[in-house]
């Protein structure tokens, strides 16, 4: 990574630990995998809440994750689970995965020097919703007094701080489907500016619930294809008619490159940039012409050090709403040019991993870094399935469909967007030491 002149040169970050919790798998190896072998993780949506209303449901798939038991994971104990909301489980369960992953010992050093940012576009929304039924339904005074702990979108970021002592730099970045990418970033400008040896980072998101999806549904966001779930989400294809709503968690450490060698670590990659923008222009459309969305990759190549021709791999935001693909294929044709075409030396490729984990809102980024940092670290790049038709205007862009391709991979970009006009992306480099 290069430097300004007359600037000192930048600390260098590294990822030296990863965790997930996805309809894909319940931890990051198990996710990873699926994401390489293509395989969707979308099925019909389970829960009384779902057939409360039954008939009135035009949406009848999601990402749930089946069969996680977070008890059984080791992330808490059954009275524990009581207390604390899905989304902060979910983060809790990636952050334990991450932290072990990565060999640390935080207990060995400095708590001042240790610190966490989560990111969740949502919070505690189920808890809001089973708090209003009890409201309702049963009175005021038997609402939990441990709804407002549970429901905070910043209780993933404070339990997982109090269950590991990091008492450092702490924070919450809530800003829709944008979240965990700015909670990443954020937490890289923290550990540059020194402010912290080792930071834990990523989103969580639990918003497959009877509120969300019908809120979505009724802003005819989501994809009604309910006849056949794996082939929903279906990211730059000509038929695509929105995304599907999905939970999960994903969490890392990182480090500076100097505590991380000090101590002996395996680095899994480098974060060499990142930037942030606003389109400024719609509370939930994207900005037609992608021009937002463009000035958040410039600038993270601009922070990076790097050309546009220097990234190989884009993990795409890519929802599989018609505006929003649209938008973002138009700004990756005006960031990288002819890079962006497939035919020129080296073009870049593009993918969507959405089109098999479906749409994790403010956890989206930080699960879809699990598939940059190992695109560069195995050379692997993840399909974007169910593209069996893409959009006439996308035609020249490598979208990589239907099959995970080899690939040696030195740089890649992770793009995430959310309501609000927000853009942020993410640049993972190989480490090479």
């Amino acid at each position: 990574m290069s430097s300004s002149p007359g600037k000192s040169p930048q600390k260098r970050i590294v990822i030296t630990g990863m965790g997930a919790v996805t309809n894909l798998g319940h931890n990051a190896r198990d996710t990873w995998s699926a994401m390489r072998e293509g395989r969707s993780g979308i099925t019909e949506l389970k829960g009384e809440e779902f057939t409360r209303h039954s008939g009135h449901w035009d949406v009848m798939i999601g990402g749930q994750i089946v069969g996680w038991d977070p008890v059984a994971a080791g992330v808490c104990d059954a009275r524990e689970v009581r207390r604390v909301d899905r989304f902060s489980l979910l983060g809790l369960a990636a952050a334990h995965e991450a932290i072990k992953h990565s060999g640390i010992d935080l207990n060995a050093e400095d708590a001042e020097r240790h610190g966490v940012i989560i990111g969740s576009g949502i919070g505690g929304i189920k808890t809001i919703e089973d708090g209003m039924w009890v409201l309702i339904e049963r009175g005021p005074e038997r609402i939990s007094p441990f709804t407002v702990p549970r429901l905070m979108a910043n209780a993933a970021a404070g339990n997982i701080s109090i269950k590991y002592n990091l008492r450092g730099p702490a924070s919450t970045h809530a800003t829709a489907c944008a979240s965990s990418g700015h909670a990443i970033g954020d937490a890289m400008h923290v550990l540059r500016r020194g402010e912290a040896d080792v930071m834990i980072a990523g989103g969580a998101e639990a918003a497959c619930t009877a509120l969300c999806i019908g809120s979505f549904m009724t802003m005819r966001a989501l994809s009604t294809r309910n006849d056949a779930p794996s082939k929903a989400s279906r990211p730059f294809d000509r038929h695509r008619d929105g995304f599907v709503l999905a939970e999960g968690g994903a969490m890392f450490v990182l480090e500076t490159e100097e505590h991380a060698r000090k101590r002996g670590a395996t680095i899994y990659a480098e974060l060499v940039g990142t930037a942030n923008s606003s389109d400024a222009a719609h509370i939930t459309a994207p900005d037609p012409e992608g021009s937002g969305a463009a000035r958040s990759m410039r600038w993270a190549l601009r922070d990076a050090g790097l050309n546009a021709d220097q990234i190989e791999y884009v993990n795409a935001h890519g929802t599989s709403t018609p505006l929003g693909d649209k938008a973002e294929v138009a700004a990756v044709l005006r960031v990288f040019g002819e890079h962006a075409k497939a035919g020129s030396k080296g073009h870049l490729v593009m993918s969507s991993t959405k089109s098999m984990h479906g749409h994790c809102l403010g956890a989206s980024g930080a699960v879809e870094l699990i598939a940059c940092i190992h695109a560069v670290r195995d050379g692997i790049i993840p399909p974007t399935i169910n593209l069996e038709e893409p959009d006439a205007e996308f035609e020249g862009v490598d979208l990589v469909p239907h099959h995970a391709r080899e690939r040696r991979v030195k740089y890649a970009m992770n793009n995430t967007f959310g309501f609000g006009g927000h853009n942020v992306t993410l640049v993972v480099g190989r480490y090479d030491g």
